[in-house]
């Protein structure tokens, strides 16, 4: 059974265990209702924030729980871990937009990332009455654990196969159509640049291509940067930026959960997902530094370093997905530290052609409690993207704004069609309530957010 579970799928008699929630404001004005409970927790000590037990007369406890505010998606996400491992009922009435809240951030500060080292510790169950909700709650959990487990893994295990294999599984649960193409058929389909970048590595480059949902529906197409291991091709990256490089395949995994709860929910939406996937690898026939390669767009690119290899992917990606005209493109990757200088590595950046949909979004991030940010596509930066010998540069001619001139890169590839980059981390650093270190989303919550009210 979910961590989160529905009351009604218990058998009769099943014990729990009452929990009450509380803002700090809510606090006072509860105790000032609950003697025996007063006299308990001043005797302990209990700071007023935070978990406490407090013996029942009937026998048993009660649960408490005190906190900042309960409208903070992950203010309940260490629950499931410093609770004792029995079953939940909460005691108080709250909204549904709080219960669901409560919900998502107990079942995603329960996630752990067991493919390699078991941990069948117990953990603490909250069970709901409203089994919809419960519904809704596990697939928004459900998606960002799939981005968790796909950023975790390995490139050992997450290499292009790999990841075709899940977009596939992915497509056929939700009764999507699922479609690649691998290796020198991407050149015969002119998709040079996927090609170009994953032709150096053992595990051949693909597209992969799902479709979803009612063809009558508006189109969103979402694309993702699947660089499955990044080792900077012949521009090698030293020792200690490679190391975590398994993550640079985190867009097409943010596309991935995102399409899940699109899915899940039944958005009428018609979705397509693009995952150019791929190694960027070393060996004899890797790009090099100086080449001019083409585009499916059919500008040319001038490389000055193999090691800003996700644009290039992405530009041929774009590219066909342009050529549909779909409502709305958004694409995650991630692309650039100088975003992560900008913005620190916990603050999704987005790029956005279309000032309506940039203000819908960040309206959309704060209501779902997940700030996005916007950065500009200051376009006289694009003078630092020129060559002399092609139509573009791969790489900036200034060291400054590395964001916006990636930005500016993917946008040429983008013609008329409002389009959202999302210049994301895709890793936690530090643990924080309901965010172990790891593979994490950012920024899904938000677009689905935006997406949802724009599309229900």
């Amino acid at each position: 059974m979910s961590i989160v579970a529905s009351l009604s799928s218990l058998a009769s008699g099943h014990a729990t265990t009452p929990l009450t929630l509380l803002a700090k404001s809510e606090f006072e004005p509860w105790l000032q209702q609950q003697p025996a409970a007063k006299d308990w927790l001043e005797a302990s000590h209990y700071s007023g924030t935070g978990t406490a037990l407090i013996p029942q007369p009937q026998g048993g406890c009660l649960a408490l729980y005190v906190c900042e505010s309960l409208d903070d998606p992950f203010a309940c996400g260490e629950l499931s871990a410093s609770l004792p491992a029995t079953d939940y009922v909460l005691t108080e009435d709250a909204s549904a937009e709080r219960l669901l809240n409560i919900a998502f951030g107990w079942g995603v500060g329960a996630y752990r990332f067991t493919r390699y080292k078991e941990n069948s510790k117990p953990q603490a169950r909250l069970l709901l009455d409203d089994a919809g909700l419960v519904d809704k709650a596990n697939q928004q959990i459900d998606a960002i654990n799939l981005v968790r487990d796909l950023v975790n893994t390995p490139a050992q295990d997450m290499m292009p196969a790999q990841l075709s294999e899940v977009t596939r599984s992915l497509a056929e649960e939700f009764g999507g159509r699922f479609e690649e193409i691998v290796g020198d058929d991407l050149l015969t389909q002119n998709y040079p640049m996927i090609h170009a970048v994953g032709r150096a590595s053992v595990h051949s480059p693909r597209l992969l291509d799902v479709r979803w949902g009612n063809p009558d529906s508006p189109a969103v197409t979402l694309v993702g940067k699947g660089v499955c291991f990044d080792s900077g091709g012949l521009n090698l990256k030293p020792g200690n930026y490679m190391r975590q490089m398994k993550k640079d395949m985190g867009g097409a995994a943010h596309v991935l959960g995102l399409a899940r709860m699109i899915m899940s929910s039944g958005l009428d939406i018609h979705l397509r997902v693009l995952i150019p996937a791929v190694e960027n690898a070393v060996s004899g026939n890797a790009f090099r530094p100086g080449d001019i390669l083409p585009t499916r767009k059919g500008l040319t690119v001038e490389i000055d370093n193999t090691d800003a290899e996700g644009r290039l992917v992405l530009c041929d990606a774009l590219a066909e997905a342009e050529s549909e005209h779909p409502e709305l493109m958004i694409d995650f990757a991630t692309l650039t530290g100088a975003c992560r200088v900008a913005l620190g590595t916990e603050l999704p950046g987005f790029f956005c052609n279309d000032r309506s949909v940039a203000r819908a979004l960040s309206d959309a991030g704060e209501a779902a409690a997940e700030p996005v940010w916007q950065l500009p596509l200051h376009k006289p930066y694009f003078e630092f993207m020129k060559s002399e010998i092609a139509d573009l540069v791969n790489g900036a001619s200034s060291p400054y704004g590395g964001a916006i001139t990636a930005a500016l890169y993917l946008q040429a590839f983008v013609e008329n069609t409002p389009w959202v980059h999302f210049d994301i981390m895709a890793w936690n650093l530090r643990k924080l309530p309901g965010r172990p270190v790891g593979g994490e989303a950012m920024g899904v919550r938000a677009v689905f957010q935006y997406l949802n009210e724009r599309y229900s």
